[in-house]
This record gives structure tokens, C-alpha cells and sequence, in this order.
């Protein structure tokens, strides 16, 4: 059975991405450069990148869907499907996890009763491993919504995501 296109956005949606999409491409001198920022842009409008937003990008950039799609699932900064409205990363790549980011990820599992990739019932939270946050100097590294929480422990980590 053949897949249907994705829905588009709203007529108002539609022309506002497109204004912001021409002003992003507009930077870049090859328009294909402009993949990452429109995903991004895409993603902060549902909150993930949906079929409608990488069909948006591939008719913005000239693109196919399966170029577009190849790119979004490759980054772990674009999610696929919907996630809370806090996006908690503990790095555990292996300085962080020897510092404590394994014992911070697992306490964090436990006490918001979610696997890696989870959400908490109330849509709130999303926790997910990281393999580097770059900040080794600081290590163990959380990051909330791209912001860096350093030389963390499972008890201030677990005020953090209550917070």
C-alpha cells in the first residue's frame, strides 16, 4: 500500500516557516547548508521533527524526503517523536561515567521511573544518555534544554529534575 504524503502545515504555519526558512537559507551560500538550521526550525514548531516538517525541508531546500530524513535521524538533537518539555541529557561517555554520570543516569531512571529515551507520565521530562557534552573538564555534565549542569552528583541531579 502506498504511504500518503504528509499533512502540511496550516495556511498561517506555512507562511511564517517559509519566512523564517528564506531568512535561514538566505545565510548560507549553498542552500543545502541550511539542512540543520531548518530542522531546527521545523522541530520548535511541534516540538519534534515530524513527516510534515522534513517534507517542509525538502521542499524548501530542493531536497528529497530521504535526504532530509537521512540527516534527522542521524543527530541526536532532533527528536522524532514527541518528548517532554524538559529535555535531560546525562553525559556517559567514559570520563563522565567514571566521575559518576553512569550512577547519575541510572539514579535518574529510577527516581523519574523511566528508561533512556522516556518520558515521565505527565509529559514533563525526557531522559536520555549522552555520550559527550564536550565539557570533560567538568565532568559529571547534565544538560537541561542545551544548558550545562557541571560537576553534578545523584543528589543534586535528582533537585535538578525536580526542579
Amino acid at each position: 500500500m502506498p504511504q500518503l504524503p504528509p499533512p502540511d502545515y496550516p495556511d498561517d504555519v506555512r507562511a511564517r516557516l517559509e519566512t523564517d526558512a528564506r531568512e535561514i537559507i538566505a545565510r548560507y551560500p549553498g542552500s543545502r547548508s541550511a539542512l540543520l538550521p531548518l530542522l531546527h526550525l521545523v522541530q520548535s514548531q511541534e516540538g519534534h521533527v515530524t513527516r510534515t516538517g522534513m517534507q517542509f525541508c525538502a521542499d524548501m531546500l530542493g531536497l528529497t524526503t530521504a535526504e532530509v530524513t537521512a540527516v534527522a535521524t542521524f543527530y541526536t538533537m532532533y527528536r522524532r517523536k514527541p518528548s517532554g518539555d524538559y529535555q535531560v541529557g546525562v553525559c556517559t561517555n567514559t570520563l563522565c561515567a567514571v566521575m559518576g554520570g553512569d550512577a547519575i543516569f541510572e539514579a535518574l531512571q529510577e527516581h523519574l521511573g523511566v528508561g533512556n529515551g522516556g518520558t515521565t507520565e505527565d509529559g514533563k521530562v525526557t531522559l536520555e544518555h549522552i555520550e559527550c557534552n564536550a565539557a570533560c573538564d567538568f565532568a559529571p555534565v547534565v544538560m537541561v534544554n542545551w544548558e550545562f549542569f557541571d560537576n553534578q552528583t545523584v543528589g543534586s541531579a535528582k533537585r535538578l529534575v525536580d526542579d
